[in-house]
């Protein structure tokens, strides 16, 4: 067993602003890495750049990061970077502007290299990153993953690079400006690290340290998302959750509901975490180790999969649509080596299908 956790996080209110030294830490100027609007309306953005100007840290914003960021993107954002003279990025957002500045980083120290590098095996330095989550799914804040859009494939895909953050600055109170469809989707995208990293072949005594923590949390927590009900003390759980289940992901990868959900992602503009959900309770159904889903049934407070299937048909909504590309899908799947080999077992056509 091997477990290595190299992000600093700080994991607090106001930790951006409590601990501004970090940032004058990584470098001279800052390239900050978000979106149009969220991290605006949440005072993320806000509160990273006065903290950068306390610590006399010049930076350029780009703002241009669409949903499931894509290869072009990074590359038109690599582009400005070096034209800028930056030497270190700051992510603020949700998986999109997070996973983009990993892959913005490694881009910006690597100027001789095309897009091409970032789906090669090779060596690469990067950039240093820190990332400011404002949703509770993805942990992209504590994991080596950047997954981008390849139009080209009509997919998303892992970039063949590891890079972790440097630091990560974890703030429930950017929560409370998102929608209850954020909160819900990007929740459900924890739950699917935390359940596919613990069914999952190189899950461990060691690293279900993180999916077990998360599961009990998860679990305390989804009755108030299904009811709507959630207080302030609850934004700090839910970023923690999501936290732990990246840490969780870091150690295993995921596994088929991650590989399922991009093409209903793609193809029908379904949420990331409302598309990861809707295969989740199907997957735990098929697992063929049941001793090891009773556990994880048991640690959410879940007397079947049934029942956590029909709890995630409650709080998603209608997933029929996706029914239509199962089979395509199906077939995806199953020419996909790096998904299939974090499932211990063999598994047919008819049991992918099965999941949804």
């Amino acid at each position: 067993m091997m477990l290595f956790m190299p992000t600093i996080v700080f994991s607090e209110e106001n930790c951006v602003r409590n601990h501004s030294n970090e940032f004058a830490l990584m470098g001279k100027k800052a390239m900050i890495v978000t979106g149009k609007h969220s991290s605006r309306a949440n005072g993320s953005l806000e509160d990273v750049e006065e903290t950068l100007k306390s610590q006399n840290v010049s930076y350029v914003v780009f703002d241009d990061i669409e949903e499931n960021p894509s290869v072009e993107t990074v590359m038109k954002a690599r582009d400005e970077g070096i034209k800028e003279g930056v030497d270190f990025v700051v992510g603020i957002g949700g998986g999109s502007p997070l996973d983009a500045a990993k892959a913005i980083a490694l881009m910006i120290a690597n100027p001789d290299k095309d897009e091409n590098v970032l789906y090669e095996k090779q060596a690469l330095g990067y950039i240093p990153v820190a990332c400011v989550p404002t949703t509770c799914g993805t942990g992209s804040e504590v994991t080596p993953y950047s997954i981008l859009t390849l139009h080209k494939q009509r997919t998303k895909k892992s970039i063949s690079h590891k890079i972790y953050p440097t630091v990560a600055f974890i703030d429930g109170k950017y929560l409370k400006t998102a929608s209850k469809s954020c909160i819900v989707n990007t929740a459900v995208d924890a739950l699917a690290h935390l359940i596919e990293s613990y069914l999952n072949t190189n899950s461990n005594d060691l690293n279900r340290i993180y999916s077990r923590e998360g599961l009990i949390m998860w679990g305390q927590l989804k009755d108030k998302l299904l009811q709507d009900k959630i207080t302030e003390a609850d934004y700090t759980n839910l970023m923690h959750a999501s936290m732990v289940a990246g840490m969780a992901i870091t150690h295993t990868g995921t596994s088929l509901p991650h590989g399922l959900s991009y093409m209903v992602t793609y193809e029908l503009g379904v949420p990331h975490g409302k598309a990861v959900g809707m295969f989740l309770g199907g997957y735990v159904k098929i697992y063929k180790d049941k001793k090891e889903t009773d556990e994880v049934l048991n640690l959410l407070g879940f007397e079947s999969a049934d029942e956590l299937k029909d709890y995630l048909s409650r709080i998603l909504g209608d997933t029929d649509k996706a029914k239509e590309l199962m089979e395509k899908n199906a077939d995806s799947i199953l020419s996909n080596e790096a998904k299939l080999k974090n499932y211990p077992f063999t598994i047919t056509k008819e049991e992918i299908m099965s999941m949804l």
